[in-house]
Formats: C-alpha cells, sequence, structure tokens
C-alpha cells in the first residue's frame, strides 16, 4: 500500500509540477464555487465533494512534501520550489514558496481536513447551511497563509479563512455560539487592523512586503531606520499572538472553540498552528543571524509569552471538567509549548518542537471529534429511564440464586464476566490514546516531541534559567492534563451508569482512528520526520537557500512572443 501511494505521490509530480505548488489553494477555491452553484437540495453531492476535495488536496500536499525532501531534485535535500502565478518576478509579483516547513504545514492541514470533512458528512452538516463550501474556503485560506511568500497575500489569505471561520463558528446556531461568535469576531477584527498596520509601517521603511526581500533589507537598513522596523514587528506579532492564542490574548479561544460543532473544532485546531507557523517563519527571515544589530529582536518576549501561555493552559485543563472545555485549554497548552520553545532560539530545539506540532494538532483534532462521540452518549444515556434500559431486565429469583453475590452490583447484574461493547471499547481507547499524547507520556509521539525539546534545549543552553523553567512548565503540564483527563475519563466510564450502547457510524470511528493512527506512525516512523524536523530547523536558522529561491525565481518566457534574433 505504502510503495502505490509512493507511485502515484511520482506521477503527481512528473507531470504537475512546478503548478503543483498551487493545487492545495486552487482544488478547495473550485470546490467551493462548485458547491454554491449546487445550492443546498444537493447536500449528499456537495458532501461527496467535500471528501474528494480534502483526498485530492492531501495527495497534493504529500506529493510536494516528498518533492522537498527528494535529493535528486532542485538544489538537494530542502529544494525550495517557488511558483510565480501572475508570471512577475519578485519582489514585485505574488509568489508561492514550498519549503520544508511550509509543505509540512500543508500536509498536516490536509490530514486534519480529510477526517473533518468525513467526520461532518455524518450529521453536522446538516445543521445548516453552506457548511461544506465555507470548509473549503477555510482550507483555501489555511493553504494559501502556508504557501504565500508575500507578507500582504498572507493578510488576504487570513481574512479569507477568518471569514469562512466567522460562519463555520455559528454553524447550528445557539446562544453560547452567537456569543462565543462575537468575540471571536472581535479579537480577530482588531488583530487584522493590527496586521495591516505592522504591514504598513514595515513597507515605509524596506519598500517591499515580499517575506525574502524583507529578510535582506532589513540587514542592509540605516540605524535611524531600525527602530519604525523594530516597532512594526511588535505589532505584527501582537496580532499574530492573538491568532495563536498567546496569554493574555487567548481569552476568546476556549470558548469559541468549545461552541464550535466538533468537526469544525478540529480544524479550528489549525488555526492556533498558523500564528505559531508565521511567527517562526517571519521571525527567522527577518531577524536571522545576518540581520546586524536587529538578529533575535524580541526573543526574550517570546520567550516569555509562551511561558506564559504554556502555564495558564496547564492551569486551564485542571480547572475545567467539561470534555470540549479540556479539548480548547489542551489548545492553549500546545500553542504555549510551541512559542517557548521558538523563543529558546536553538535549532536543535525547534526540531523537537516541529515534531511535537504535529503529535499535539493531531491529537488535539482526534479529541475534538471524540467528545463529540462521548458526549452524544452519555446524553442518550441520561434521556432513558431505568426500568427502559435495553438488555437489562430485571433477574428472577431462581438466576439470582444461581449467581455468586460477590458477582453482583447493586442493580444484581454481574461485575465481572460480561463483555465490553464494541462501541465502549472504542471509545475508551481512543480516549485513553488521546491521554497519553495531551499529556505527552510515552510510549506515543506527545512523548517523543517533549523528549525532544528538553534533549536539545539542555544540549544547547542546559545552565540557563529558561531552560530549566521550560523543563519545569513542560513537566508539570503534563502532569496536569493527566490528572484532568484522567478524572474526566473515570466520571464517563467508570462512575456513572450507561443505559444504552454508543451508536457510533463509520463516518464517525473511521476519522478519529485515522487521526489516532497517524499519530501511532509518527511514533514508528519517529526517525525519518525527525530527520524532516532537523533539516527544517537548520534551514530556518539560515534561511539563505529560502532567500536566494524566491529572488532568484525566472518568468516563464512567453510562447506567443516572437523571437529574437541575434544582436546586430
Amino acid at each position: 500500500m505504502t510503495g502505490q501511494l509512493v507511485q502515484l505521490l511520482d506521477r503527481l509530480l512528473e507531470f504537475s509540477m512546478p503548478h503543483l505548488v498551487a493545487v492545495p489553494i486552487l482544488v478547495p477555491l473550485l470546490t467551493a464555487a462548485l458547491m454554491l452553484l449546487l445550492g443546498e437540495s444537493r447536500r449528499r453531492t456537495k458532501s461527496a465533494l467535500s471528501v474528494v476535495s480534502g483526498l485530492v488536496g492531501l495527495l497534493a500536499a504529500l506529493a510536494l512534501l516528498r518533492w522537498v525532501n527528494a535529493p535528486e531534485t532542485g538544489d538537494g535535500p530542502g529544494s525550495v520550489g517557488v511558483y510565480l502565478p501572475g508570471n512577475w518576478r519578485a519582489p514585485f509579483g505574488i509568489v508561492l514558496v514550498a519549503d520544508r516547513l511550509s509543505t509540512m504545514m500543508v500536509a498536516l492541514t490536509g490530514v486534519v481536513a480529510f477526517a473533518a470533512s468525513i467526520y461532518s458528512t455524518s450529521r453536522w452538516d446538516r445543521a445548516g447551511v453552506h457548511f461544506h463550501p465555507l470548509l473549503q474556503l477555510q482550507l483555501m485560506g489555511l493553504n494559501g497563509a502556508f504557501l504565500t511568500g508575500d507578507l500582504f497575500n498572507l493578510f488576504v489569505f487570513f481574512e479569507v479563512m477568518l471569514a469562512a471561520s466567522y460562519g463555520l463558528l455559528l454553524h447550528g446556531s445557539g446562544r453560547l455560539r452567537v456569543q462565543a461568535g462575537l468575540h471571536y469576531i472581535a479579537i480577530n477584527l482588531a488583530a487584522s487592523s493590527l496586521f495591516l498596520i505592522g504591514a504598513a509601517l514595515l513597507y515605509g521603511a524596506t519598500g517591499t512586503l515580499n517575506m525574502a526581500d524583507l529578510g535582506m533589507r532589513i540587514a542592509q537598513l540605516a540605524p535611524a531606520d531600525r527602530g519604525l522596523v523594530h516597532a512594526a514587528a511588535a505589532i505584527l506579532a501582537t496580532a499574530f499572538f492573538a491568532k495563536a492564542g498567546a496569554w493574555p490574548l487567548n481569552f476568546w479561544l476556549v470558548p469559541a472553540y468549545s461552541a464550535a460543532v466538533s468537526p469544525v473544532g478540529a480544524v479550528f485546531a489549525l488555526l492556533t498552528k498558523l500564528g505559531v507557523y508565521t511567527l517562526l517563519r517571519l521571525w527567522t527571515l527577518l531577524f536571522a543571524p545576518d540581520a546586524g544589530s536587529s538578529a533575535a529582536f524580541g526573543q526574550s518576549a517570546l520567550l516569555a509569552i509562551g511561558l506564559a501561555t504554556l502555564f495558564a493552559g496547564a492551569i486551564g485543563i485542571v480547572g475545567t471538567q467539561r470534555l470540549s472545555n479540556l479539548a480548547g485549554f489542551s489548545v492553549l497548552v500546545s500553542a504555549g509549548t510551541l512559542l517557548a520553545a521558538i523563543g529558546l532560539g536553538e535549532p536543535a530545539v525547534w526540531a523537537g518542537a516541529l515534531y511535537y506540532l504535529l503529535s499535539s494538532t493531531l491529537a488535539v483534532s482526534a479529541f475534538f471529534l471524540l467528545t463529540d462521540m462521548i458526549e452524544r452518549w452519555r446524553n442518550a444515556g441520561m434521556s432513558v429511564a431505568p426500568h427502559e434500559k435495553a438488555g437489562n431486565a430485571p433477574f428472577l429469583a431462581e438466576d439470582l440464586r444461581v449467581l455468586d453475590d460477590v458477582n453482583l452490583d447493586d442493580e444484581a447484574q454481574a461485575l465481572y464476566g460480561r463483555a465490553i461493547p464494541a462501541g465502549v471499547a472504542f471509545l475508551g481507547l481512543s480516549f485513553i490514546g488521546c491521554t497519553l499524547l495531551l499529556a505527552g507520556l510515552p510510549p506515543l509521539s506527545g512523548f517523543v516531541g517533549k523528549f525532544a525539546m528538553l534533549s536539545g534545549a539542555f544540549s544547547t543552553g542546559g545552565t540557563s534559567m529558561p531552560a530549566w523553567i521550560f523543563l519545569a512548565l513542560l513537566v508539570v503540564s503534563g502532569l496536569l492534563a493527566l490528572i484532568a483527563l484522567s478524572r474526566t475519563g473515570m466520571r464517563h466510564f467508570w462512575t456513572q451508569p450507561h443505559p444504552t450502547m454508543p451508536a457510533l457510524p463509520a463516518l464517525e470511528v473511521l476519522p478519529v482512528a485515522g487521526l489516532l493512527a497517524a499519530s501511532v506512525a509518527l511514533t514508528v516512523w519517529a526517525g525519518p520526520v525527525m530527520r524532516h524536523a532537523i533539516t527544517t530547523a537548520e534551514g530556518l536558522r539560515t534561511p539563505t537557500a529560502y532567500r536566494n529561491a524566491v529572488m532568484g525565481a525566472r518568468q516563464v518566457p512567453n510562447p506567443a512572443a516572437p523571437a529574437k534574433g541575434p544582436a546586430p
């Protein structure tokens, strides 16, 4: 199966490069347009289109990921694919850039989106109108933001993504969703305004918004202009901190994510990672070691905010017992961990953080979907009266005399020797898997990512106080997550009777199982994934290859233009 997939990806690369860079953006855009033409009466067709679009986007993302890792393409390992949609050279035209980091994020988006689209076809896409078109537009915005190489186009893709997320958050209606949606819209509109202000200041100081060009021009700035650039960077960082859910701008995140329907919550787990990605991308490009006196600008603030976010998320996760809130605070813990790891400023730590980013996103997305299944089972059980319990008819007197009194509970049911229904077993095992991943316990990928970050921190700066604080908060947050999730798991699976068995459609079981299987695959193939992360981190530390590829991209000659003869 793996060999056939590799052959399929190679064929995609053979026939579609370099245009494949634009496929993750064009496919959801065209799918959304087609869905809007179909109308609301063709919901089954739209559901099928959404799943097919998700599969095509995932295959394209995997093909791009394979291309940037193939040693025989481009400039070797870590090749950078540059696509000029308007055929204008950088920095004058729009640029799409596929490198190791962006393709990894697009592939992660494809996995989560494919799972969420399948899950939504079971029931949630019928809770309102235009669910699938909005989902496709959000994927277009996410993929575009990951692939763009221009700051203004990053803002455009951000707004496309946010406009779609407003509708998705309100999908299903209800007072809680409307209330959380108003807060979500207000904070994101404010962040978008800061984004525009920061971009305008950067353009005024440097004369460009191309990310690669910005990095080169900042190194050549006069000392009198650096203050303006630093102020613009701080304003931009504030906008991205709000989008990443960083403390103290994260008050909106848990209510909004917990109010959204479960497939939307699973996709929303990617939005905070987009904020983290943008901070990492711009910080490493603009304030690289060759940026002169601006090198590593804001590193201490990034570290402090990350540690504060990690602490706030850990306190929140132990202070709630609602499943959807647990998932929301897990997003905060993940964002805080990543921001603090970036703030440590060491490529070895960044490599572990990139691996942890994959693991935590898959785990949180699976947990959002699993939350819906568990709560629906619990609510169905609470609505059934004790005398209506299916399969729980009272024992007869002769039956009671046969059974040992020690093997009976208060309702005269056997305590042991009773088969566990498949649905309960799936929910319980999936919950345990999410607990291990989110708490960072061995042997799954959450532990591998945390161990890699700590190894990188102590191999390069083990005597520094920030490394020790990061270690303490990472261990404490994992312990608190384990306590909170174990307590909630016992309350749902152990202490409360469930008179009904969970009804789990295959369209809901398969996405959760697939996301957890992807997390297990990260553990099994931790070596290749970690090597990819290490090479990615080294490229971020010295972004020369990225800059040269973008600025050196050539226009495609116009085949209709007459050939020029030799010069006289």
